[in-house]
């Protein structure tokens, strides 16, 4: 950046380049999002075409601007731009500003000539911005590793000069696949569980089972605070409160020790099923990982997710723990995570659960007790919180 005054952002899109013919709808949900996501500066102007959104900076902050445009799903990368006529005397002349003003000591330029019915090839403006920067600078020109380069694109009614790209996210813009309904815990791992769904382009709502007076208000308001820094990445998010607590003392009144979590999770799954077909919800995520701990072993899985008409993904499945954590590191859920409030999962666990379950033998402790009427009780007392992301809000004014 180096200090650079850039007219405009050129935003290129990620995965979604490989789309045919309903590469519209996916442009068209990026745009949305972008516009969302860049609320705060009221005074940018977008245009979309085929290759990617151009973004008018109109004065505003080129870095906060690229800030915010970082963590929004969709984008391959990102350039600074100066726009210049359709003359290759004003291109040269743009590239040299922009070269003038790099503290950077080595440049290359690379054109392309977008608009074939400019008179000058990708090699001329190539060779002939080239020539001009080595003429007024002392920059050198380097071919194999330079520090600076220059991007031209000529297009049929003007051209940019860009210089180099910042990465993006990637993935695909949020909501373009629908909707994910993600188990939140309070741990480490749903949380990154939910960014790798809206990486995925699933628009992410939550379900949290909450087992009042076993678990606090501390944990709960812990869950909301982790729902609240992943909605950074999506603008809002719904979190569904489940009241646990009836349910779960039923299964430890009436099923063996050993098989307790594995009737506590097929459990969860039956009423996340439930609100997922109540909410037009078309996924199920979490964060398990498989062989993590005993309820997440291929037996487990299994017999646990059978009870489950909706699809389940599993994102951070074939994970290490110390690539999950680092994950969270850099979505900034970490921290909030690993503080001491215990949830429904962590409160009653055995001490030594089955880790070959089999159905069986579920069906057979499900039934002695009505089930069917405590999952009724707990989808009918459910509470609903949307959060709106908000950096400037204390956590406090969300609970």
């Amino acid at each position: 950046m180096d200090g650079i005054k850039y007219d405009y952002i050129v935003c290129r899109y990620g995965e979604l380049v490989l789309k045919g013919k309903n590469r519209k709808d996916f442009i068209n949900r990026l745009y949305d999002n972008t516009r969302k996501a860049l609320s705060a500066f009221p005074t940018l102007a977008y245009e979309r075409n085929h290759d990617g959104i151009f973004i008018h900076l109109n004065e505003e902050d080129y870095c906060l601007v690229i800030d915010r445009l970082k963590d929004v799903f969709g984008y391959a990368h990102f350039s600074g731009a100066i726009r210049a006529a359709r003359d290759l005397e004003d291109i040269k002349s743009q590239a040299l500003s922009l070269a003038k003003r790099s503290i950077k000591k080595t440049f290359k330029v690379i054109a392309k000539r977008n608009d074939k019915s400019f008179p000058y090839s990708s090699d001329t403006i190539n060779r002939e911005t080239a020539k001009e920067i080595l003429t007024n600078t002392d920059l050198k020109v380097d071919v194999h590793d330079p520090a600076l380069k220059i991007y031209i694109t000529v297009k049929n009614d003007r051209a940019y000069i860009m210089d180099d790209k910042v990465k993006g996210l990637g993935g695909y813009p949020v909501g373009i696949n629908h909707k994910a309904l993600v188990m939140m815990s309070g741990g480490i791992d749903s949380p990154v569980a939910a960014y790798l769904s809206m990486k995925r382009g699933l628009k992410v709502e939550c379900i949290h089972f909450a087992s009042m007076p076993y678990t606090s208000k501390q944990a709960l308001d812990k869950v909301l605070k982790l729902a609240r820094l992943v909605s950074y990445y999506q603008n809002d998010i719904i979190v569904h409160v489940v009241p646990f607590t009836d349910l779960q003392l039923a299964i430890y009144q009436h099923v063996d020790e050993s098989y307790a979590i594995t009737i506590m999770r097929r459990m969860m799954y039956r009423i996340a099923d439930r609100l997922a077909k109540e909410r037009r919800i078309n996924v199920i995520t979490n964060g398990e990982s498989l062989g993590q701990v005993a309820s997440q072993t291929p037996e487990s899985l299994n017999v646990i997710g059978s009870v489950c008409d909706t699809l389940i993904l599993r994102p951070l499945c074939m994970m290490d723990k110390t690539e999950i954590i680092d994950l969270s590191r850099k979505i900034g859920t970490y921290e909030t995570s690993i503080l001491p409030f215990e949830d429904c999962c962590t409160i009653f666990e055995p001490k030594a659960p089955i880790t070959k379950p089999k159905a069986d033998k579920c069906q057979y402790y499900e039934q002695r007790f009505d089930y069917e009427h405590l999952i009724e009780e707990c989808l009918k007392h459910i509470e609903s919180v949307k959060i709106v992301y908000d950096q400037n809000q204390d956590d406090e004014e969300l609970f």
